[in-house]
């Protein structure tokens, strides 16, 4: 297989069409167009760069406690700010970093991929965005003001209830859980429909990208699994501000509860964590190795198989809560199950290496840094799901080692790997190689000094969640190995961020297509035009630049005066449909803030779920309010798709 030219744009349209769609497509300049923007690259990137503060902060207090850590009875923090910092570290890690910028990257990826000029839903991905930005600046104004939560990211009751955490700070916590629901909720929404309905001609179910595969089994998941949290905060908010007693045993409520309803969501969370990494992993491998990924059948099943069996796990966080014996076996099966699919697609990728000829810039050190890492991750998750083991190290730094393997190992590196990969098509302009290597090796050696001393302490005994321990318990030395080992992490990831501020000026230009790879990403200009291609390009294969020298099959017959898409065949990706796309509003960004308005002031006052539901309502019509001159605009009319021509 021949890559195409590297500079060379397969679907870019004559200069006079191309003005024509940029005027099309192109949101307002200026604040106006900020605020009412509805390009996917415009949000995805935002997402992008919010997603990246955030791991910055969290990083930051992850800093702060291995300085609390690194020598016993240390004075450095006193326990309610390290009670905070803990629980504002695994609430921005989990809420507002590791979800959110998974489904930034799908926003942004998923029309390029698939061949459209636009995301489904446009709107609803704006709204997702602002409600997002509107939680995270809440929980930190809240932590900045000393009313940061203090129950942990999980916020188990009764510790979380009433009468243990009395004022504002887990009310706080649980709206901010609800921003960020709604927020992935919509971005969920809005992919898995582009994903199924706005494929370009002949890309079947069978010819669709890995990464688009785990983007769709992963949009399912939110989808199911985020009513599950919003509905045990809701309950905890309840419980707290009107009086219930959803958790209160001694009212008849339920404690296990909150654990059973937020780990059905937790647990899933890991793998929609998870899975859009594996499809990183899928398309930097193929890409590297110059060749198709090993056993694409078998990949695309182990990623349905995981999507389903991540529900069937939940019991395995409450094996010390006393559960009956025989459910607990029942969840035992099932968490030493779910390792069979990813087992399958790491041999998967060993294959592909082994068949291939791989390279081994950046995005390909960060990916072998994934197998070897989450392999470690994956064993003594294996461990854990042993009820005896797991009774032992409950609540111990093992579990601390284990789940950091999992998603640093699992979730960042291919994270990693994959902005180093896609930044030229992003930017317009490569990121410096010699950096990247260099962030690289000292990430991967960091993390590993830093959180394999914990599975020892674990097993030595060493209690999670505490702000300090006794001097001779054996555990001094550990811990300030591993707090050494994160401040090497910590110097990887600012080498890495360095080289992505420094390159979006200096960089090397970026052809279209840098790196050879056989995505439809790779056959629009870097960065790609606010229209993504000038021509609708038709899949004949799974690697269409691979299949193709100099000229890439395409279909004509949307227009260039409106904004309209091509819908297309759930499964055999048949063209059905022209369809209009809305314009820039500024209504998804008052929804939002009537939204902000509604949870907020309910915090406070519970009336404000009332008097909040008129100006949501008027938020509401104004978006859906119609507007002729708006469909003659955008050609909002459904019509039946041109044959069109292949050029």
């Amino acid at each position: 297989m021949t890559p195409v030219d590297g500079h060379l744009a397969l679907t870019a349209p004559p200069p006079e069409e191309h003005v024509r769609l940029e005027k099309t497509w192109s949101d307002p300049k200026g604040v106006w167009g900020f605020l009412t923007a509805v390009d996917p690259q415009a949000i995805g990137k935002r997402y992008i760069v919010t997603g990246l503060v955030f791991l910055v902060l969290g990083g930051l207090l992850a800093a702060a406690m291995r300085a609390q850590l690194s020598r016993p009875e240390s004075g450095l923090i006193d326990p309610d700010r390290y009670n905070q910092i803990f629980s504002m570290h695994g609430t921005t890690m989990m809420f507002l970093f590791a979800v959110p910028i998974m489904e930034a990257m799908s926003l942004y990826l998923t029309p390029l991929m698939v061949g459209s000029r636009t995301m489904a839903f446009p709107r609803l991905n704006a709204l997702s965005y602002w409600v997002y930005l509107a939680g995270g600046i809440l929980i930190w104004v809240a932590f900045a003001m000393d009313v940061g939560p203090e129950t942990g990211w999980f916020s188990y009751v009764p510790l979380s209830g009433p009468q243990f955490s009395p004022g504002k700070r887990t009310d706080i916590w649980a709206q901010m859980v609800t921003f960020t629901e709604v927020a992935a909720l919509a971005a969920a929404v809005s992919t898995a429909t582009t994903i199924l309905k706005m494929r370009a001609p002949g890309m079947t179910l069978g010819r669709m990208p890995l990464f688009s595969w785990s983007t769709l089994v992963t949009a399912f998941m939110v989808i199911f699994a985020m009513p599950a949290v919003m509905l045990s905060t809701t309950f905890l908010i309840s419980d707290r501000l009107i009086g219930t007693h959803f958790y209160n045993y001694a009212e008849g409520g339920q404690t296990l509860l909150w654990q059973h309803l937020f780990w059905f969501f937790g647990h899933p969370e890991v793998y929609i964590i998870f899975l859009p990494a594996l499809g990183f992993v899928s398309e930097i491998t193929s890409t590297f190795c110059r060749r198709p990924v090993f056993g694409y059948p078998v990949m695309v099943l182990a990623l349905v198989a995981t999507g389903f069996l991540a529900f069937g796990l939940w019991v395995h966080h409450m094996f010390a809560t006393g559960l009956p014996h025989l459910g607990n076996s029942f969840y035992t099966a099932a968490s030493m199950t779910i390792a069979i699919p990813s087992g399958v697609q790491i041999f998967c990728w060993i294959a592909t290496m082994w068949d291939g000829k791989p390279r081994f810039p950046t995005p390909m050190l960060f990916v072998v840094g994934f197998i070897v890492t989450f392999v470690l991750g994956g064993l003594t998750g294996v461990m854990l799901a042993s009820v005896p083991l797991d009774t032992q190290v409950h609540d111990t730094y093992f579990v601390v080692a284990h789940f950091h393997y999992v998603l640093i190992g699992g979730a960042v590196f291919p994270l990693l790997g994959a902005i180093h990969y896609w930044y030229p098509k992003a930017v317009g302009r490569m990121l410096n190689e010699t950096a990247g290597k260099v962030s690289f090796w000292l990430i991967f050696a960091g993390f590993h000094v830093a959180f394999f001393p914990m599975h020892i302490m674990g097993l030595w005994g060493m209690p999670r969640r505490i702000y300090t321990y006794p001097e001779g318990m054996g555990w001094d030395g550990l811990n300030l190995v591993s707090s050494l080992g994160a401040y090497v992490l910590a110097a990887g990831f600012a080498v890495y961020f360095l080289n992505l501020i420094v390159s979006a000026r200096r960089g090397q230009p970026a052809g279209a297509n840098p790196w050879g790879g056989g995505g439809l990403e790779w056959a629009t200009t870097s960065p790609p035009p606010s229209y993504n291609f000038g021509f609708t390009p038709v899949v004949e294969g799974r690697e269409p630049l691979w299949k193709v020298k100099d000229k890439l099959p395409v279909m004509t017959g949307l227009s260039a005066d409106h904004r309209e898409v091509l819908l297309t065949s759930v499964v055999d990706a048949t063209p059905e449909a022209r369809e209009g796309s809305p314009e820039p509003s500024i209504w998804p960004l008052v929804t939002a803030v009537a939204l902000t308005f509604v949870f907020l002031g309910s915090i406070f006052n519970e009336w404000f779920l009332v008097w909040g539901i008129p100006p949501l309502v008027l938020a509401i019509l104004g978006w859906f309010w119609p507007r002729p001159s708006h469909a003659r605009k955008t050609g909002a009319k459904r019509e039946q798709a041109p044959p069109g021509a292949l050029a």
